[in-house]
């Protein structure tokens, strides 16, 4: 690994902002993120994590119209956003990997008193997590997606409004 030149980052990131961040921001031409679509290894499994683990409510259960004999299901995340899962059975895919152009992980937002609750259900599960910040937990789904739980409101984060 090379050295990092820290001061000429933090010049770079000023450098971005001054130039893209208007100072009075227009409306986005997105109502919002409909779902994001990951790919599980077994369908049960994702949904006893996801619904059982978790307790984000499985919405929605068909067939994928692009891959014959393929599930694409949904688990509500709050706030009309989805999380939506593939299985595509027979192609042997191999197990995630952060890439480029890939997630590095999908961040959500629950209150501070969910976020307890799920950080116990995670101990009782025998989940492994690191937790940053003291309102960040960090830890992967059983095929390895990196998930983090972030008792911060919509559209900030650690005291920050990012929106």
């Amino acid at each position: 690994m090379t050295d990092i030149d820290l001061a000429a980052i933090k010049a770079e990131r000023a450098r971005l902002a001054a130039q893209y961040i208007p100072a009075e921001r227009p409306e986005s031409s997105a109502r919002g993120i409909h779902h994001a679509a990951l790919i599980c290894s077994d369908v049960e499994q994702t949904i006893k994590f996801y619904q059982g683990l978790l307790e984000f409510p499985l919405t929605e259960l068909f067939g994928n119209r692009d891959y014959k004999g393929s599930t694409h299901f949904f688990f509500d995340v709050g706030n009309g956003n989805l999380l939506a899962f593939f299985d595509f059975p027979g192609l042997d895919l191999g197990p995630y990997m952060e890439t480029l152009g890939n997630i590095n992980h999908i961040a959500i937002s629950v209150t501070k008193e969910k976020w307890d609750h799920l950080r116990g259900k995670l101990d009782a599960a025998g989940v492994e997590y690191q937790v940053a910040s003291g309102t960040s937990i960090y830890f992967k789904d059983p095929d390895g997606v990196r998930l983090e739980l972030l008792a911060d409101p919509l559209g900030e984060m650690y005291g920050t409004k990012v929106v």
